[in-house]
């Protein structure tokens, strides 16, 4: 696959292999791929996406548990619920 980027000065700083890094972690980030698909894509190892991904503090806990909790709260709040209180 070929990409074309705009020509800007941000992406003129960064070379392909930290392209790739970024794409790779902001993917991870949105739940749309795997650390080790992140790693195959960024052509880094898999501790060395970790790294980046800690370097970037993007949670590399259970996506798919928080992404459960969050839909829950998005419901209960987008049907007229209340949070619980304790104490």
């Amino acid at each position: 696959m070929k990409l074309t980027l705009p020509d800007v000065p941000v992406l003129r700083e960064m070379g392909n292999a930290q392209l790739r890094l970024e794409l790779a972690c902001a993917l991870y980030a949105q739940g749309r791929m795997t650390k080790a698909g992140g790693a195959e894509l960024a052509g880094v190892n898999f501790q060395s996406f970790r790294r980046a991904l800690r370097e970037r503090r993007i949670s590399t806990g259970a996506v798919e548990g928080l992404r459960g909790e969050l839909e829950a709260l998005d419901r209960l709040f987008t049907e007229g619920g209340t949070v619980p209180r304790t104490g």
